[in-house]
């Protein structure tokens, strides 16, 4: 096969999470461990970082291997979803596997995947385990999938775990409460393994702190432990600057940062307190993490997070996709110097829009669209459920279709907005 052909094998073969939803999620392990033992349990041969989350997770994610590669270390990444490219998934040092590993990995393995059956989320996590592995990375930074506990990534020791929040996101795979949620991702947290947990939260706040006194592993929050302050949004540069304290000493440091979101400041303080952890572990500078976190979208290739895709007019994209993520976008959009608002927005079949949808403003103009995966919800269905909320506009097969709309129906003063589905800014760039 070549790589066309066998990404399109991964696809039509192995049922995937972001492509058909809830049917493709497997709640054990056994495909996974099964697969790491075919394969020689790669994971055991270099050190892993360990990233669990509602929002943040992959901002955290790159921001931790950029620095990592500013300091000298061959780093693996692994994340998910995948915006444009299949390959996205799988760094190291910033650059995707390569086609022929990929299509190499489905074929010397292929009588294997093909007797065991694995998710394609299973069999993504072995690939890229057996790539850190082969390319002999010094340390892998690995995006837990969906929840923790029972995510195909669950299977490495790493030297820390991180837990970024708990929001609105699959409670219908991981529970319906905060502290049913905060159970599955707190099962990252290994025994004697130190853990940093991002935001402090009263409803999983104890559900941290028990498993880590079960497990022997030292906690640290980072929102208690450092203050983050970021400056207004520079528009002509698409950076902010910013200030973080450690609380304790006092000691602050000034940087830049290019995923411009307010919410980023948790995300900083969780990247700082984690090189704090692992200060020894890890050996590194303060430059080497102000330069990582600086240069993060050229080293890692971060995307989609507050992603300024176009002037005149403005034209921003962002993969907040649940209530708390989007909560923090809208809220950005609103500060934003513009004459008129579009939204360019679509969902997933099995989202709950009555959490979403009353976070839009009613005085923006609506480009309803669909994406271009198995799970996006039919836009007419969107737009009528939007009705309910004040929210005005029109229908769009497709996400090329509603951008193109809006940037004819914009001035040069105007904002555009794309969201609601990582899906939709996936197809828009």
């Amino acid at each position: 096969m070549n790589y066309k052909q066998t990404i399109e094998f991964l696809y039509s073969q192995l049922p995937a999470y972001h492509r058909i939803g809830k049917a493709a999620y497997k709640n054990d392990l056994q495909n996974t461990i099964e697969l790491d033992r075919h394969l020689g349990h790669p994971h055991s041969g270099y050190r892993t970082i360990h990233v669990a989350g509602t929002n943040g997770k992959g901002s955290v994610s790159h921001m931790i291997a950029s620095v990592l590669m500013e300091a000298g270390y061959k780093t693996g990444l692994y994340t998910s979803p995948h915006l444009k490219d299949f390959r996205e998934r799988i760094r190291v040092n910033g650059k995707m596997i390569t086609r022929s590993a990929v299509t190499e990995f489905i074929r010397k393995n292929s009588l294997f995947l093909a007797s065991l059956k694995p998710s394609f989320f299973e069999m993504t996590v072995g690939m890229a385990f057996d790539y850190f592995a082969r390319t002999g990375v010094d340390i892998a930074v690995i995006e837990v999938g969906l929840g923790g506990r029972l995510d195909s990534t669950n299977i490495i020791d790493p030297i820390l775990s991180i837990i970024t929040n708990i929001g609105h996101d699959h409670f219908d795979l991981l529970g319906d409460t905060f502290e049913k949620v905060a159970v599955e991702k707190s099962g990252i947290i290994k025994p004697g393994v130190p853990v940093v947990i991002s935001e402090t939260q009263k409803e999983t706040e104890n559900v941290f702190a028990g498993r880590a006194s079960a497990t022997g592993s030292e906690i640290f929050y980072a929102d208690r432990n450092y203050t983050c302050i970021l400056n207004d949004f520079d528009w002509t540069k698409g950076k902010r600057n910013y200030r973080i304290t450690e609380n304790l000493s006092g000691k602050s440091l000034k940087g830049e940062v290019g995923p411009g979101g307010d919410y980023q400041v948790k995300n900083l303080q969780a990247v700082y307190q984690a090189f704090s952890v692992m200060e020894t572990l890890i050996p590194h500078s303060d430059k080497n993490l102000i330069d990582g976190i600086r240069k993060v979208e050229t080293n890692t290739k971060f995307a989609g997070r507050w992603q300024i895709i176009g002037r005149k007019p403005l034209v921003v994209c962002d993969t907040g996709h649940n209530r708390e993520g989007l909560e923090y976008v809208m809220n950005q959009v609103k500060k934003v110097p513009k004459s008129r608002l579009h939204l360019v927005i679509g969902f997933v079949s099995d989202k709950d829009l009555s959490i979403v949808l009353p976070l839009f403003p009613p005085d923006g103009v609506y480009y309803f669209t669909k994406a271009s995966v198995p799970r996006a919800l039919d836009e007419k269905i969107l737009m009528a459920e939007a009705a309910n909320w004040n929210l005005k506009g029109k229908c769009f097969p497709d996400v090329g279709s509603a951008v193109r709309s809006a940037r004819k129906n914009a001035s040069e003063s105007d904002m555009i907005f794309i969201g609601g589905s990582t899906f939709v800014v996936a197809d828009a760039l």
